[in-house]
């Protein structure tokens, strides 16, 4: 568990016999929602519970973390398809009403150690409806000694009497010093430009940390900087097999230019701001904005594109079109 997430880890465990029976973990990706989800878990079913968590040496504590605690369910999709954990990674499919209804079964069970049983569904919104309403069975009558602990990341996805029948957590980005020098602690070079990369996010930035991938972002935006139509080309061929980060970076570069033209600092890529205030004077607010309202719409399908190149070409161009190259300007 991260420590930004400790006074609220703080507040709900000062009466472990009084947990409510469901939990609603909300807030962000990247903030530490499924740590938070397991450590307490975790610690209802650790024999010597202690005030930071659980103990981490008992025979529970044991099952726990090899996965094998009998007492304890964690439910999320499984195979290919469009859910995401908390730190964005993909995860597969919906959750359908089959894997509800086994969790009924296992929730009828009595407890092997004679305690808390605990279910953990991640992420709850990955519920389609039918699971959604098979699930509000078991929420509208909670058995005794069970904790069902949902973690959405965009909790209005969830059936509103869902929503309205668990206690609600709510999970918000850390003070950016303290997520910088936590991300310092784990090893991170430029933690600070991560962290801005993905808006403060701290599990976002680490993912965004790897030595490739930081390669990567700079030939992208180096081909944003020096434009033109041949580079761009070379471009989208290069990333064609890596659309969701061009997608991105594309996307928040179009942020900070817009937020530069309307006098604000930008957001994404301070670092670059000398770039970005040259670039801005130049480029045309109006086809900025169009382009990124089509990146924005594009983000819901992304996953599943017909041919990446040439999708990615369309927005390079648009791109190439919104700086006005050629046009004299």
């Amino acid at each position: 568990m991260q420590p930004w997430n400790f006074p609220l880890w703080q507040a709900l465990t000062r009466d472990r016999a009084r947990m409510p029976h469901a939990l609603l973990l909300q807030g962000p990706k990247g903030v530490g929602k499924r740590d938070f989800a397991s450590a307490l878990a975790q610690w209802l079913l650790c024999e010597a519970p202690e005030e930071t968590g659980a103990c981490g040496r008992c025979k529970s504590c044991g099952w726990f973390e090899q996965g094998a605690h009998p007492d304890f369910r964690r439910l999320q999709p499984t195979s290919e398809s469009g859910s995401e954990d908390d730190s964005g990674k993909k995860t597969g499919k919906l959750i359908g009403i089959g894997e509800i209804r086994e969790l009924g079964d296992f929730i009828g069970l009595v407890s092997h150690q004679g305690g808390w049983r605990v279910v953990v569904i991640q992420p709850a919104e990955a519920m389609n409806q039918a699971a959604g309403n098979a699930l509000l069975k078991t929420l509208e009558e909670p058995p005794a000694g069970v904790l069902l602990i949902l973690v959405a990341h965009q909790p209005r996805r969830l059936l509103a009497t869902v929503r309205s029948r668990c206690r609600k957590l709510a999970f918000a980005l850390p003070a950016r010093d303290q997520a910088r020098t936590w991300l310092q602690e784990q090893g991170l070079a430029q933690a600070a430009a991560a962290l801005d990369e993905v808006g403060g996010a701290p599990l976002l930035a680490v993912d965004c940390s790897e030595p490739e991938r930081l390669q990567r972002r700079q030939r992208f935006l180096t081909a944003l900087v020096d434009t033109n139509a041949v580079s761009l080309s070379k471009l989208a061929q290069e990333f064609q097999q890596r659309l969701d980060e061009s997608w991105g970076w594309l996307s928040r570069w179009l942020f900070d230019l817009l937020a530069i033209q309307a006098a604000v600092a930008p957001r994404y890529f301070p670092e670059h701001t000398a770039v970005l205030e040259r670039l801005a004077r130049r480029a045309r607010p109006v086809a900025l904005w169009r382009l990124q309202q089509e990146l924005l719409a594009a983000g819901r399908w992304l996953k599943h594109p017909l041919n990446g190149q040439l999708l990615l070409e369309s927005w390079l161009i648009s791109y190439l079109e919104a700086m006005e190259i050629g046009h004299g300007r």
